[in-house]
């Protein structure tokens, strides 16, 4: 059976914290020179960077969101309205956030080149990479949960409480997740148990949660009713299957809802494949596999909801569980090496599998980059001919699930198509107008990425 070696014990400045550094520096290189600095912003960032004056004006923030990401924008959305500035920022912080999220790991992994490797491995995601320079709760949601394990497998409070709470202020429903089996782990299994580390978790928990609650009970009568509109706006939150869906969404879209007309044609599926079978043989070969198998638990724990609640999927959703797995998964892949140091057929595998992997990821996450950059192109010429039709700020529009960025970029406010009164414009895809607007003229939108596009303009 294969082995790892000896524990390694680490000193300031070893090897393997040095390689992690240099995995989180490219991190940062590689996701600039592939998704542009330029890229406008999508429509979740235009919901967050627009709570600041230099972005605003504010578009409606709904029941779902929290205020993490807008704490994250603050130091430059604050006085800044450069979408350059505001992606460098971002992309410092998401390469900040990959380091302390793994670094814990370094004196709690037997082998700690794994922790590098790990690293490595989930920055190497097109979908990570893509989102590296984003407004976005993902990443820092899965640096957080990765974090505030490995400080609690090191008896680390501090650091726990404070993985948790920015999990919690990210997502709550990944905080729960994460809390979840941390205080289980805390209560039950006798080398972890300890009120010290419960305690550390539900101080985390709280911090995270008391914005999300203060406002709940500001802004929309209570917790239960916040949650009861977040699930409608989500579709429904109930049991079902959204496996396949996720499978879809492994090369794209960015949001997968519905999947029905999406499929998958690319080797990124060796993902899947090769995720579980690596973690499996990491889990195998340590000799003392605690660590890991709490990181295997914490993962499964932060996919289930996902997987088996939310009717849709888009693959940023599962972040913090790549991020867990791909620890096991580097002590495999590392003791696959050693392996191929005897074995010249096994060796040219693993390169073969390690290059293609790299090179699917680093073309999925141009691709995505680049229709990105056109589809939100289309948002200006929509604007464009609304203003050539006389309609300006301010005004109001409505239209299907891009309404907002729309409406945002013509400088007006968004509606639901079933608000009271009339808009005085419907932007349109495809689609005929509602009854209440079928006398209004329609005018085409010539050399959209996107085609079809149309506007029905108030008389």
């Amino acid at each position: 059976m294969l082995r790892v070696p000896a524990p390694t014990v680490l000193r300031p400045g070893s090897r393997a914290h040095r390689r992690l550094v240099a995995v989180c520096l490219a991190f940062l290189l590689l996701s600039a020179a592939l998704v542009p600095l330029t890229l406008p912003l999508g429509w979740d960032e235009i919901v967050y960077a627009s709570r600041f004056g230099p972005f605003g004006p504010g578009v409606p923030f709904s029941a779902p969101r929290t205020r993490g990401v807008p704490l994250l924008l603050f130091p430059v959305a604050s006085w800044s309205g450069s979408t350059v500035l505001l992606r460098i920022w971002m992309a410092a912080l998401a390469a900040g956030a990959l380091y302390l999220g793994f670094c814990p790991w370094l004196r709690v992994v037997r082998r700690p080149a794994a922790v590098w490797v790990g690293a490595g491995t989930y920055a190497s995601l097109w979908a990570v990479l893509f989102y590296a320079n984003s407004a976005m709760p993902n990443h820092y949601a899965a640096m957080g949960t990765c974090g505030a394990v490995g400080c609690f497998l090191r008896s680390r409070y501090v650091g726990v409480a404070a993985g948790v709470a920015v999990v919690t202020l990210m997502r709550p429903n990944d905080g729960a997740a994460l809390a979840v089996p941390l205080v289980l782990a805390a209560s039950i299994v006798p080398l972890w148990r300890g009120w010290g580390r419960i305690a550390a978790v539900a101080a985390g928990a709280a911090a995270g949660a008391v914005p999300w609650i203060v406002e709940a009970y500001i802004r929309f009568g209570g917790v239960a009713q916040r949650l009861a509109e977040a699930s409608d706006i989500q579709g429904r939150m109930r049991p079902v299957l959204s496996l396949d869906d996720h499978f879809t969404a492994l090369d794209g879209p960015l949001l997968c809802r519905p999947c029905t007309s999406d499929g998958i044609d690319s080797p990124v599926i060796l993902w899947w494949i090769l995720l579980p079978v690596l973690a499996a043989l990491g889990l195998r070969t340590m000799r003392r596999p605690a660590p890991l198998r709490l990181a295997v638990a914490v993962a499964l724990a932060a996919a289930l909801p996902y997987l088996f609640l939310v009717p849709y999927a888009a693959p940023r959703f599962l972040f913090p569980s790549y991020a867990l797995l791909a620890l096991p998964a580097a002590v495999g892949l590392l003791a696959l090496t050693d392996r191929a140091r005897t074995s010249r057929l096994l060796a040219t595998v693993l390169a073969v599998v390690i290059v293609g992997h790299v090179v699917v990821q680093v073309l999925l996450a141009h691709t995505h980059a680049g229709i990105q950059q056109q589809a939100r192109s289309d948002w200006p010429l929509i604007a464009e001919v609304l203003a050539d039709h006389g309609v300006r700020a301010p005004c109001t529009i409505r239209g299907n699930s891009l309404a907002i960025p729309l409406a945002y970029t013509a400088g007006c406010g968004s509606e639901a198509m079933t608000a009271p009164g009339l808009p005085d414009a419907v932007v349109l895809r495809r689609t005929q107008p509602p009854s209440w607007a079928k006398d209004w003229p329609v005018w085409q939108v010539p050399g959209t990425y996107n085609p079809d596009w149309a506007v029905a303009v108030r008389p």
